[in-house]
């Protein structure tokens, strides 16, 4: 069996841009493999307020335009404001995986930020994009947004990601996302998306934004079969 850990974030524009890699990757591995995502807070709730919102939100904007054009996956018009909080969409994704939804949900979530220009940071917005997946129990979902084990296992999610491995503190790569840890809030923590793969012969970690062979490579060294 082929262990994935996939760290991500719904608001993040590099693992925006890598869905597509991923989702052939799952293909690939089949039923041969057990993903799991853990969702890593890019943007937090005690993170302090801009001085200027709208220059803030000019100049992601900006940002996610670069990674767009690096990634060649969609962007919006527009941006209506640098994100709130990835807690609300984090839970939201964590709350549709009890009902084996929680990669049609992720997708809207993305949608809503990459798509509209409209960040799904607050419950109600992502109510609104749940609602758009096809077969959800909606009221099932709404009490899953508010059950406390939904919200400790989006803070185990949070404590594993400022965890990071030896193989990636101080990592330099070829750009433009290598992949290294992060400095945050005096630690460090697992670039968004870093995948970490577990099998028979060992672990390998492919961090940032790479190409489908690279998973392929690291899978083949730690379960050719």
């Amino acid at each position: 069996m082929l262990e994935v850990v996939e760290f991500t974030d719904p608001m993040c524009p590099w693992a925006w841009g890598s869905e597509p890699t991923f989702q052939r990757l799952r293909e690939l591995t089949g039923g041969r493999s057990r993903w799991r995502r853990v969702y890593g807070i890019l943007f937090d709730l005690d993170d302090d307020p801009p001085p200027d919102p709208a220059a803030e939100t000019a100049w992601y904007f900006r940002f996610v335009q670069q990674v767009s054009g690096h990634t060649g996956a969609p962007c919006p018009a527009r941006l209506e404001r640098v994100a709130l909080s990835s807690w609300p969409a984090s839970l939201g994704a964590k709350a549709a995986a009890r009902q084996g939804a929680e990669s049609a949900v992720l997708r809207k979530l993305r949608e809503a930020m990459f798509l509209r220009g409209e960040p799904a940071d607050t419950a109600e917005r992502v109510l609104a994009a749940a609602a758009e997946v096809g077969g959800l129990d909606l009221d099932a979902f709404a009490r899953d947004l508010d059950d406390p084990r939904i919200e400790a296992a989006v803070r185990a999610d949070w404590l594993e990601t400022r965890r990071p491995a030896a193989e990636v503190i101080g990592l330099t790569a070829p750009g433009p996302h290598c992949g290294a840890a992060k400095p945050i809030d005096g630690g460090l923590r697992y670039a968004l998306p870093t995948l970490l793969f577990e099998g028979p012969l060992g672990r390998e970690i492919v961090p940032g934004w790479r190409p489908l062979q690279q998973y392929l490579d690291a899978v083949e060294r730690v379960a050719p079969a």
